[in-house]
């Protein structure tokens, strides 16, 4: 600097302009002793997995890029479904692998439909990848009908985006309403987001190879208990999966992942018992809610359930205020008062429904 000047302050880089207002996705994390916001599954892996994967990772060469097409991860998620490996893809939680469609089938002049009330990682997703967004609202019931079939065809959409069963809403979509949804949206792609399907929604990955244009979804963070593990994979038309290729960054899926996720495959009997013991305590917690005064509760085929209580947000933080941590979808559109809770253990879904019946009484 030369004696005698000052130095020019320097502006910050502007983030592009269209998400400058964008507000960074995420539902809370707080200590307390009941946490049931953000569908995870209150159940740990079993312990079997556990010492299987620590057993495997001491072997792994980790001074070494890891396996980048990941292929025998494919093979064993692609034979759980008598497809191919060419047809299958995995990548860090199905966040991401919605993200790579949309880098490789959406964009600039590219436009993804989905539903309302629907997933609200849809719309960041789509304008984050600068893909324009198209929301067609559900039936009153939050229900499928011809009218939304017909709304999502008339959106002109490059790509479509259905959870099965719902978030948060929790329903799922009838088999013969994706079929017709298929036809009706053509060219477009369907993706049939299944993060929750294994706690009782009706899949239709059968269906990927002779649907021409279908992908499903699916996540290990829900179903086999590893939130933690962040791997998300899809089932698709070979030729989805070398587009993927085009824009998936280099070995994108590191060792540790691709062995945690293979040791869970191996032992997917170890983890299936807990689905059942979920739905079980799903159907309870939506007959308590719906035996409340005020309370109206939607049906779920997933591990958690929307519900709809005056005033909301005061319940939401009087539920807090006993230890209890629920998800508030009531600023989001169609979802006015509208609460989620994601089920937990029986005794914490016990916890949530005391301390429910508590603030109505109180208030």
């Amino acid at each position: 600097m030369t004696p005698g000047t000052e130095a020019t302050p320097h502006a910050r880089t502007p983030v592009r302009d269209d998400l400058a207002d964008l507000v960074p996705y995420g539902a809370p994390q707080l200590d307390v002793p009941v946490r049931l916001n953000t569908n995870e599954t209150a159940e740990p892996p079993p312990d079997v997995f556990l010492a299987e994967v620590g057993r495997r990772i001491q072997s792994l060469d980790l001074n070494r890029y890891p396996d980048r097409p990941h292929t025998r991860l494919r093979e064993l998620l692609a034979g759980r479904v008598d497809l191919d490996v060419g047809q299958t893809w995995a990548a860090n939680g199905s966040n991401e692998v919605l993200m790579q469609l949309l880098q490789a089938y959406g964009g600039r002049g590219r436009r993804l439909a989905s539903v309302r009330p629907g997933y609200s990682m849809y719309p960041v997703l789509a304008r984050v990848s600068a893909t324009e967004f198209v929301e067609v609202d559900l039936a009153d019931d939050f229900g499928w009908d011809d009218r939304v079939v017909a709304d999502l065809a008339a959106a002109d959409a490059d790509v479509v985006f259905v959870a099965n069963p719902n978030n948060p809403t929790g329903m799922r979509v009838p088999a013969e309403v994706l079929a017709a949804l298929h036809d009706a949206v053509a060219p477009a792609l369907l993706v049939v987001d299944e993060a929750y399907v294994e706690f009782g929604g009706a899949s239709v990955v059968e269906h990927v190879g002779t649907w021409d244009r279908l992908v499903v979804s699916r996540t290990f963070s829900k179903a086999f208990r590893l939130a933690g593990l962040r791997l998300g994979y899809l089932h698709g038309p070979d030729w989805v999966v070398q587009d993927l290729r085009r824009v998936r960054l280099p070995y994108h899926l590191d060792a540790l992942k691709q062995v945690a996720a293979e040791v869970a495959i191996e032992q997917e009997q170890a983890f299936l018992g807990h689905r059942q013991r979920v739905a079980d305590e799903r159907d309870r917690v939506i007959d308590a809610l719906r035996a409340l005064d005020e309370v109206h509760a939607w049906p779920s085929d997933a591990n958690f359930v929307l519900w709809r209580v005056p005033d909301a947000p005061a319940v939401f933080d009087a539920l807090l205020d006993r230890g209890v941590l629920v998800r508030d979808f009531s600023s989001k559109p169609r979802l006015d008062d509208c609460l989620r809770v994601t089920i937990g253990t029986a005794s914490e879904n016990d916890e949530f429904l005391a301390a429910l019946a508590d603030v109505l009484a109180s208030s």
